[in-house]
């Protein structure tokens, strides 16, 4: 190898293999201190790529989690106030009970006077509960009038793996367990309705289609039938005009209390009746009942909330065979007595009021069912997700999370190498002084 002062190779070589270790030994170091194998696109592309999409999927199962950890919270609230319920009821039933014994002396205060003030507290107090059991400011059980919807939106870590746990949380008062007073009516028919046949329930126009039901809002007036005016039923709810009265009457029922298919019952979009609630579906037959009985209109067989506002109309276009049927037999009367609340005055509406607790007993267990279901549901798949997120990260962790042992090795390597690279730069840098000697 001939002798050069121009270019001084071995020193090139020497400074090129120092700035790689130098490189290296930068990269282990960021490693160390940021924990993580790959800190830059380069370090591993498609590494983290896959990292990146783990831990996406990690963030949705973990919001999943603190979604279903919020509805039992919810639900458990709704389940501590029905035990609650479930306690007053049964000392109801122990009032209802004594005042049903003849022997129980009856008038000013009397015996049956003190019992039925106990049993007016307890239904106070139920209505209490109903309205005042709230979980982070919402009301548990829904305005005085609906229930309350309970979604609880989940992911199994993919954008197209959600579902949701549903669970309706029934409106609790006196008057939904069967305590209070009330008003129903039946809408019967010896022919199907047909099409653009009309019913007014509460402050909600149904319209009878044989067409799409499509998505439409729920109509906020509605004519008085007696008065010949035509109805603007463009934002009526549409109700599928079914194959049979019964079919029809489903779908109406369905409208009602916004369950079932909507689209293909009723409109997209209808929420439930605020005023009143379809009770029950025969062959030919729909009982429709209000929350709270008041006055009706004269002549016309109704169902009015306590304001006296109608809650029930057949309205007078209906060219349909469906008409209102009056259970009380005359047009006007309300199904439901004289809307005072149940009492325990004497033996014979004490025994009415014992059957009517034990039906809210039941009704209160099998909410308390439906409600313990969910919850069992909802710890069930906390517990799937649970587990996903302890996996999926043990994934991500072993992609993206750098060995410790491996990257202290190999920055020990590097510090080593680093000095013996600064020392061979400096020899050969020293070797290009010994041309000098031969021009002494």
């Amino acid at each position: 190898m001939s002798l050069s002062i121009l270019n001084n190779l071995s020193a090139l070589t020497a400074e090129n293999n120092l700035s790689s270790t130098q490189a290296a030994l930068q990269k282990t170091l960021t490693q160390l201190s940021s924990g993580s194998r790959i800190n830059s696109g380069s370090d591993d592309a498609a590494g983290l790529s896959i990292a990146n999409g783990l831990n996406a999927s990690i963030a949705s199962l973990t919001q999943s989690v603190q979604n279903a950890t919020n509805g039992t919270g919810l639900l458990q609230t709704a389940d501590g106030a029905l035990s609650q319920v479930t306690s007053l009821l049964n000392r109801a039933t122990t009032l209802a009970t004594e005042a049903s014994t003849s022997g129980v002396t009856t008038g000013a205060n009397s015996q049956a006077a003190a019992l039925n003030t106990e049993f007016s507290s307890i239904l106070s107090e139920i209505n209490s509960i109903g309205s005042t059991t709230n979980f982070n400011g919402g009301s548990v059980f829904g305005s005085t009038t609906s229930g309350n919807n309970l979604n609880v939106f989940m992911s199994d870590g993919t954008s197209t793996g959600i579902s949701s746990a549903a669970v309706t949380i029934n409106q609790l008062s006196a008057t939904q367990l069967g305590l209070g007073a009330s008003a129903s009516n039946t809408i019967s028919g010896a022919t199907n309705a047909a099409n653009a046949d009309t019913f007014q329930i509460g402050q909600t126009t149904y319209t009878i289609t044989n067409g799409a039901v499509g998505a439409a809002t729920n109509a906020a007036s509605f004519d008085s039938p007696t008065t010949g005016t035509a109805i603007d039923v463009s934002t009526a709810v549409k109700v599928a005009l079914g194959g049979s009265i019964a079919a029809t009457l489903a779908n109406l029922a369905a409208a009602i209390n916004g369950t079932g298919a909507a689209g293909t019952q009723y409109s997209t979009g209808t929420i439930a009746n605020l005023d009143a609630s379809a009770t029950s579906v025969t062959a030919t037959g729909l009982t429709v009942t209000a929350d709270t009985s008041g006055s009706g209109t004269t002549g016309t067989a109704n169902v009015s909330d306590n304001t006296g506002n109608t809650i029930v109309t057949l309205n007078a276009v209906n060219t349909g065979g469906l008409k209102w049927t009056n259970p009380n037999g005359a047009a006007g009367t309300l199904n439901g007595g004289s809307g005072a609340a149940l009492d325990l005055s004497n033996t014979t509406d004490a025994a009415a009021a014992l059957t009517a607790i034990t039906t809210a007993i039941n009704t209160v267990a099998s909410q308390r069912g439906v409600i313990g279901a969910a919850v069992n549901k909802l710890t069930a798949a906390t517990n799937v997700m649970n587990n996903q997120v302890t996996n999926l990260t043990s994934a991500a962790s072993g992609i993206s999370d750098a060995d410790i042992g491996t990257t202290v090795a190999n920055m020990s390597k590097y510090n080593t190498l680093s000095q013996t690279g600064i020392s061979a730069l400096q020899q050969a840098n020293q070797a290009s002084q010994s041309i000098l000697k031969l021009l002494q």
